[in-house]
């Protein structure tokens, strides 16, 4: 969440940046921030004020009954005694109000950086690179909902039958092929120096919380309500909330994880070719790339990580597109964000399969991630750190525009790259 000092300290710029990000009623919850701070502050002086009363009291009455001034001491008793349920009263008064900022503060956004576009809606991103030719294809092309029923490769049937729908079975050079993929991120990631993680796929709240699903995006995350445990909708989560309640030390950044993992969203069904076939899935597999880095070089990490994500989308030979999200468009925690689509060439559409955002300090503020800065040996000052993550790459909407782009009337070519991963090259 937003820092209180930060706010306090640029309240008009924080309440134009939240406009940017189209955040509801921005002057309202920032005042109401700002006021009670204001309240939480008074008690806590007036209770500081108390106690310090209340302590010289204390230590006055065995002077006075040593002097002999009784009436004196038991009134001195008395006063303390009043004191002493003042204070109580004010320490309850000044939880409720720490609770009611707390619960006030996790509702706002993380602001903007300057270098998102203004914009409330998807059609106002601006494209800012694009790569690769968009293939041409022969007259009998069929879009990959089509060609998975030809090919027998994926079933959406038995999912349905199994699960429900968006729960798909790969079957055969359908499963070979995910694999290659999972294995081929993985691979590019540990050559750019990424360390693998495997983590769990059920989290708690206070992992939610630490990233910034919860309570933002509750309704869209499926929930083990007997263990009260989440399916996580991005290894995003397990991986960043390995370091909650965290101070690192400076010479163990940077960070760098990567992980597979199987995703889970309850995002809200809709008809239509847009959300056919593996266009939108309710659980799909995805590896996720995460840093953790000093603030002022977070921009530089982005910067590779996007770079990263393109090396991977031109070494499958797709043909894509990168955006800078508006301001309306952008995730919750979200301090800039780019997103990265294929063309899917029997759709004839961009298709989004990948995002790489950069957090700031945001998220590490919830999970009280820190590291320690060292000014001279054995001196140093806590200072929170910035983390970004991004899909390296989630795996559906590759594989529905792999299978689109490179259909012949032979059958479907393999990007070469792939080829050494899944033992074949054509799927026919």
């Amino acid at each position: 969440m937003l820092q209180l000092n930060y706010i306090k300290e640029n309240k008009q710029a924080t309440i134009n940046s939240l406009k940017r990000k189209y955040f509801k009623n921005a002057e309202e919850v920032i005042e109401t921030v700002l006021s009670i701070d204001q309240k939480r502050r008074e008690t806590q002086a007036e209770l500081d004020t108390t106690l310090a009363r209340a302590n010289a009291l204390a230590k006055e009455i065995g002077g006075l009954m040593k002097a002999g001034k009784k009436e004196e001491a038991e009134a001195a008793k008395a006063e303390t005694t009043e004191l002493k349920v003042k204070s109580k009263a004010l320490e309850e008064h000044l939880k409720s109000s720490e609770s009611e900022l707390y619960n006030v503060m996790v509702t706002i956004p993380n602001l903007p950086h300057i270098s998102v576009p203004e914009g409330r809606t998807p059609e106002e991103n601006v494209s800012i690179f694009e790569h690769g030719t968009i293939p041409t294809l022969h007259d009998a092309a069929l879009p990959h909902w089509e060609l998975i029923k030809q090919y027998d490769i994926i079933d959406f049937d038995l999912g349905n039958k199994i699960t429900g729908a968006g729960f798909p079975v790969y079957k055969g050079k359908g499963a070979r092929i995910q694999r290659a993929m999972i294995n081929f991120f993985l691979d590019e990631a540990l050559s750019a120096g990424y360390m693998e993680i495997q983590p769990p796929i059920l989290i708690n709240k206070e992992s939610g919380f630490g990233t910034g699903q919860l309570p933002d995006k509750e309704g869209q995350m499926y929930h083990s309500t007997v263990d009260d445990l989440y399916l996580i909708p991005t290894a995003e989560v397990p991986i960043t909330n390995i370091y909650r309640d965290v101070i690192l030390l400076e010479n163990e950044l940077p960070i760098k994880n990567v992980a597979y993992t199987p995703c889970f969203r309850r995002e809200a069904g809709s008809w239509g070719a847009h959300v056919r076939g593996l266009n939108r899935l309710h659980q799909f597999d995805k590896i996720e790339i995460v840093q953790i880095r000093k603030p002022e070089e977070s921009y530089q990490a982005l910067n590779e990580m996007v770079e990263h994500v393109k090396s991977l989308l031109e070494k499958l030979e797709l043909p894509y597109r990168i955006l800078r999200l508006c301001g309306g468009d952008m995730g919750f925690t979200s301090a800039l964000t780019y997103d990265f689509e294929v063309y899917s060439a029997a759709q004839k559409r961009w298709l989004e399969v990948s995002s790489v955002s950069n957090f700031e300090s945001y998220q590490a503020n919830r999970l009280k991630l820190r590291y320690k800065a060292e000014r001279r040996p054995g001196e140093g000052k806590m200072q929170l750190l910035h983390t970004l993550n991004g899909s390296a790459l989630a795996l559906p909407r590759i594989l529905a525009s792999i299978l689109e782009n490179f259909q012949t009337p032979e059958g479907i070519k393999i990007p070469k790259v792939l080829i050494p991963y899944c033992g074949f090259d054509t799927i026919n």
